[in-house]
This record gives structure tokens, sequence and C-alpha cells, in this order.
């Protein structure tokens, strides 16, 4: 088995980025750790917020595919989104895919949709056993082997899904 992509993006997360980088150029995320608007994804400009050498890269957004359709190789430039994690939190969540989604509503913190009257959301899914072994092949990019060049491996996977059920579905009551 394939390691599994630790971030995935929603369709709809996934435009409203398309959007945002049409007005702001290169984008960023970095998972909050309960500051702000709790525990939500802060989407910056692309270097606004300063990633730390113990800070973990979950993983690249794909902005060049739509839902469904594998990438060859990972993007560069604006047509991708790196997606941090402070390693203190990495620790906590490591065991979780993280699927960012596009909700109404207004957050508060200061996050780039905020003023566009949506809010990105983080939604989880504990990953299987069998994904926790695949994973042991691919560990995390940490800030400093970033910062020297260093890039995550290719997901196995595309990182946009249609919909947040279809990677993280809602259990039946």
């Amino acid at each position: 088995m394939n390691a599994p992509a630790r971030v995935l993006v929603t369709a709809k997360a996934q435009v409203m980025l398309r959007n945002l980088l049409q007005t702001h150029g290169g984008l960023m995320f970095h998972q909050s750790g309960g500051c702000c608007d709790g525990s939500s994804p802060m989407c910056y400009p692309l270097g606004e917020y300063l990633i730390g050498d113990r800070d973990v890269l979950l993983g690249i957004l794909d902005l060049r595919v739509d839902a469904g359709v594998p990438s060859p190789d990972l993007p560069t430039g604006a047509d991708g989104v790196p997606v941090w994690i402070s390693g203190s939190q990495f620790g906590a969540w490591k065991h979780t895919q993280l699927i960012i989604d596009l909700v109404p509503g207004r957050g508060s913190g200061f996050s780039l949709e905020g003023p566009e009257g949506f809010r990105f959301l983080s939604r989880g899914r504990v990953f299987s056993d069998d994904e926790v072994v695949a994973l042991q092949s691919a560990p995390p990019v940490l800030g400093a082997a970033y910062a020297e060049g260093t890039l995550p491996p290719l997901p196995a996977e595309p990182t946009v899904v249609a919909v947040a059920d279809e990677a993280c579905p809602v259990p039946a009551r």
C-alpha cells in the first residue's frame, strides 16, 4: 500500500483557493492550534506566516487539477498550497488525515477567506492500521528540511475530493 495523503481539500475549498490566488498570489495554510478561530486552518499569503524548524508539512494541495484527477507530479509555485502544522500538534494528530473544507460564515481569525463570507474548516479521518504502516515509509517533512529544499513525497491519491463526506464519511445513526 502506498502512503495516503496527510491532507486533502474539498472541491469547494479548492475553488475558493483558486479565487484567493488571483487576489493574493501564492498561498499557504497553517493548521491553527487553538488561537483565534479555535483550530481552524488559517490561509495566508505564501511566506506571511513564518514556519518554524519543527513545524510539519502535511502536504501540498494541488490547484491544477479537479476532484478525482490525479496529478503526475508535485505542484510548483502558485499551483501548490503547502499545509503546515506545529510539531507538537502533529504529535497529537499524526494518526489523522486532515480534510480542509469550506463552509458559509465568518471565522474570527486572520484567514484570507473571511471577507468572502466563508471560512475554511478542518475535518479529520483516522487512518486505518494499514495506512499507519504505509505512512511509516513516508515521514513528514519538517520546516528546517523544507527550507533546504526537501519536498514531501508525491501523494498516491488526488489531494482534491468532491465533498468532505467522500474522505470523511459521517457515521450512520
